[in-house]
This record gives C-alpha cells, sequence and structure tokens, in this order.
C-alpha cells in the first residue's frame, strides 16, 4: 500500500508530537487519526532531512514539503523490467528462502532509481496474472508432489481371450518445475495406487517434503476438511518415505493445480498421440509412452524460456529428499477377530497369535513374504506368509498347555478315552494325532470321534475304526460317513446278548 500524503497541517502536528511532548508513534497516531505506519515514515523523512523542532523559520511550507518528499526522477529515466526479467523473478521466487522483498533490495541495488517495492510489486502480480490467471502461490523447489489419475484410459487387448479393458493412467507433477511422471496401471486399486507413488520418486531420484492427492478411495479412506482419515498402507508408505500427506480438498481441483494441467498435458501430447496404436499388455503401453513423457518435459514452456526438464534440474532436484536404501513393500492391513483357537484368517490361511488374546480384534499387516499381527499397536505375532488355504501356521510359543476350548484334554487324555472303547479306536485316535503338524490340531476331531461312539452300537465303532484305518480317513466327517452307511444296513438282532449273571438262558425255563 503506498504512503499516505498529509498536509503540511498535520505533518508539522505529528513532529511536535514526536520532539516536543515526547509520545510513541502509536500514541501519535491515534491522535491524528492516521496510521503508525505513516507517523513512523514521516518521522524518518524528517530526520533524513535533518530537520529539527521547531522548524526554522526561514523555512516556507512548500521548501519543507519539498525536502521532505523529494520530486523523483522523470518516468523516462526509470529503468523498468523486461517481461523476460519478470520470468526471471518467478524462477527466483521457486528457490528456499528467496522472497519479493530480497529480489527488490537486489533490483534496487542496480537501479537505485528503479521502482519502489510497492509499484515493483504491483508490476510482478500483474505479469502473473497474464501468464498464469489461476496462479495462487510461488511452489518451493522439491517442497510438493501432486498426484491424480487421469480421466482418459487406454484400451488393452488380452492376446488370448481378445478381451478389451481399459488400462488407468497415474499422474505425479512436482509443484515448482511441473516436471511430470505418468503410468499406465491396471486399476485405481490401493496396490497399484501407491505402487505408481514408490516408481514415481524413483523416476525423480528423490522425494518431496509434501504428498497432495485427490480424495481416492486407496489414498484418503474418509475426506474430511480439517482432519482427513488416510488408507492405513497410503499412512505408512507417507511414514516409510518421511513425506507428509496433505489431500486436497473435496471437489476443489484448484488445490492441486499442477497436476491438473500434468493431466491434461499427458492427455495431449502422451496419450493422444498413441490413439490408433493397438496394446497387448501392459508393459508394452508403458514403454510406448516412456519417449512421449521425456518429450513433455524436455519441451520449452513458452512463457518460462525453460523446459520441465531444465527447471526440474535448477529447482526441485538440488531441495528433494535422499531416497532410502530400499523402495516401500506394499503391505496389506485388515482388522480381524481371534478365532477361538487362536488363530486368525487372513487370504484363506490361518496364523497363530499367543493363546491369551482370545476374541479381540487385531491388525494383520500382509506383505509379499511376511504376516505381521498387531494389538493395540503392538505386534504380537510374525510368520512367512504362506498361500496355502485353509491351512495352519502355528508358532509352539503361541500355544497353551491346555486348549482353552476343552478344559483338562490332552493327547494322553484322548487315547485313554479311545481305549476305553477299543484298541483300534485308540488306534485311529493316535493316527488323527499323527497326522497333524501341532496334536492341538487334531483334539476337536478326536473328540468328535469319542462322541461318535456313543450314537452306534460297538460292533460298528469298531467295523468303522477298522476301514477308516485302512484308507487312511483321518477326519471326523469320513468317520461319520461311514458310520451311517454301516448303520443303515445293520441287523441289531445278529448282535450277541452280552455276558451277564442276571441274564437267564434256555436251560432256567426246562
Amino acid at each position: 500500500m503506498s504512503q499516505e500524503r498529509l498536509t503540511m497541517r498535520k505533518i508539522k502536528e505529528v513532529l511536535r508530537l514526536k520532539w516536543e511532548a515526547g509520545l510513541s508513534n502509536r500514541a501519535i497516531a491515534r491522535a491524528c487519526k492516521i496510521s503508525n505506519s505513516t507517523v513512523s515514515e514521516t518521522v524518518r523523512r524528517a530526520r533524513a532531512a535533518g530537520l529539527s523542532w521547531p522548524l526554522p523559520e526561514e523555512l516556507g511550507e512548500e521548501e519543507v514539503y519539498q525536502r521532505l518528499f523529494p520530486k523523483s526522477a522523470p518516468a523516462a529515466t526509470i529503468p523498468q523490467r523486461l517481461q523476460s526479467e519478470w520470468a526471471e523473478v518467478r524462477q527466483e521466487m521457486s528457490k528456499r528462502g528467496v522472497t519479493l522483498k530480497l529480489l527488490w533490495q537486489e533490483y534496487r541495488e542496480k537501479y537505485p532509481e528503479g521502482y519502489g517495492y510497492t509499484q515493483y510489486c504491483e508490476h510482478y502480480r500483474s505479469w502473473c496474472k497474464q501468464v498464469e490467471p489461476s496462479m495462487r502461490r510461488v511452489r518451493t523447489g522439491g517442497e510438493e508432489l501432486e498426484v491424480d489419475y487421469a480421466g482418459m484410459t487406454v484400451p488393452v487387448v488380452d492376446p488370448e481371450s481378445g478381451e478389451i479393458w481399459e488400462a488407468q493412467i497415474f499422474v505425479s507433477t512436482l509443484g515448482a518445475s511441473g516436471y511430470t511422471y505418468a503410468e499406465a496401471q491396471h486399476s485405481q486399486e490401493l496396490e497399484q495406487w501407491i505402487g505408481g507413488h514408490v516408481r514415481a520418486f524413483i523416476f525423480l531420484g528423490g522425494v518431496p517434503k509434501i504428498l497432495r492427492p485427490d480424495n481416492l478411495k486407496s489414498g484418503v479412506k474418509k475426506a474430511n476438511y480439517y482432519e482427513p482419515e488416510l488408507n492405513p498402507s497410503y499412512q505408512e508408505m507417507a511414514m516409510y518415505y518421511k513425506v507428509a500427506v496433505l489431500p486436497a480438498r473435496p471437489r476443489k481441483p484448484k488445490d492441486k493445480p499442477k497436476v491438473e494441467n500434468g493431466v491434461q498435458n499427458v492427455e495431449r501430447w502422451v496419450l493422444a498421440p498413441l490413439r490408433k496404436r493397438t496394446f497387448f499388455s501392459l508393459a508394452d503401453l508403458n514403454q510406448a509412452m516412456q519417449p512421449l513423457l521425456k518429450a513433455l518435459n524436455e519441451r520449452t514452456m513458452q512463457h518460462l524460456g525453460k523446459s520441465r526438464q531444465e527447471l526440474f534440474l535448477e529447482l526441485d532436484q538440488p531441495a528433494l529428499q535422499l531416497l532410502p536404501e530400499k523402495p516401500y513393500e506394499f503391505a496389506e492391513w485388515k482388522t480381524v477377530r481371534v478365532n477361538i483357537d487362536y488363530h486368525v484368517a487372513f487370504d484363506k490361511h490361518y496364523y497363530s497369535v499367543p493363546y491369551t488374546l482370545h476374541r479381540p480384534p487385531v491388525e494383520v499387516r500382509a506383505t509379499e513374504r511376511m504376516v505381521e499381527i498387531f494389538y493395540l499397536g503392538k505386534q504380537v505375532a510374525i510368520h512367512p506368509r504362506s498361500r496355502k488355504q485353509g491351512g495352519f501356521t502355528t508358532c509352539p510359543a503361541h500355544m497353551p498347555s491346555r486348549h482353552r476350548f476343552v478344559a483338562e484334554v490332552t493327547s494322553e487324555y484322548l487315547l485313554h478315552q479311545g481305549q476305553a472303547i477299543s484298541p483300534v479306536t485308540a488306534q485311529l485316535i493316535q493316527a488323527i494325532l499323527s497326522s497333524r503338524p501341532y496334536p492341538e490340531q487334531a483334539y476337536r476331531t478326536c473328540l468328535g470321534v469319542l462322541s461318535l461312539s456313543k450314537k452306534y452300537p460297538p460292533s460298528i465303532v469298531e467295523q468303522a475304526c477298522q476301514r477308516a484305518l485302512q484308507g487312511q480317513l483321518l477326519s471326523y466327517g469320513l468317520l461319520k460317513a461311514e458310520l451311517e452307511a454301516l448303520a443303515s444296513t445293520h441287523n441289531p438282532n445278529q448282535d450277541p446278548l452280552p455276558a451277564h449273571d442276571n441274564i437267564r438262558g434256555s436251560d432256567y425255563y426246562q
């Protein structure tokens, strides 16, 4: 804002209150109904002009005013900045620690009679509106990477089935230079979304300080203006790379204008030239995109006179954070409950946890190779990942001495109960216990065998157990089916009566 021009009467009052009454600048401003900065500037000019209070009588008001506000040089003699020089100012502003005031000071050192600070700023902002109407703030090099998916997709043909599916285009753009990375992906699912970020960081050779995504479900679990809730896997990736995630506001594309422009450029200069080509794999599509993307980044921008590649090397690359030694490995998170047998299910496989965790919800973090289980944020178990559906992965340290679901049950107890029925039943129970990696995993099957023996005659149980041993039918369901089959053909009159002193034979009636 330009300096207020005061009347000589008010100027005299300001100087009197300052040098005669000894008031503060703030008190003088209140008394004279002017701004505090105007008081400071008036006193500064008076001192610079060598004036004191009371003012010399020989100086008239006009002369005093000329001393305070000397006429500047004619407009024609003031050095003016060329349009190309404003572009240089904008570029310098992208460097860390550089402000418009610092650039103005350097300008005045070069042109002592040049623009004042206010005019300098007005001319610069006017130039910015001409070359970039939507520009709202100056971007610092290496600070921000904006990410999004393009609206345009690319058809890919399955060479075996002939089915056509649409490849999604992931785009990221650096805020200061506009340097752009793009790749084709199978979908916008979480694994693809995070993989795009990892490959973008590798492409840039470093990591920015801020990520600004859209509110895509793969990245933002719950959109909120003040506290957006990030997807746990996305948050973990951000923590791994030590980058802050600041999602754009919902339905506010101007929060990420660089990537909006980047998406438009990718669609125009990378995807459109490929529109007449047929691709049979994602790898072929990405390979075809690379030279076009390179040309886009190397193309000179008319309003700046430099390419995105040149600006990246000058502004962004020196300010990027170093990449970690290894790229982030995608991890999937899932909240599950602990089953009664102290195992949790993930991807149709069962992993053990300490048996004391009975029924509470826990969090499973699964990578391609490992499965970790957390309770209240603390890791309680870790296992190699298994792809065997229906299988068990059990750590011996997690197992109780006795199962919680059946008190006092041990292998010895089950064998003793089986022996009480018949030796063949005991042999079947022993075979079932030996067929599992850990005997405890067979306890429920053995209890089922014992319960079946109470529902059928001993002769049928004996015969069914014998057949089960011979055919290695070591499960509750198979033994039950065998018993039902034998029971359907069994004649109860064929069973001999058991020997007993109280049973009368045929001789008793003669």
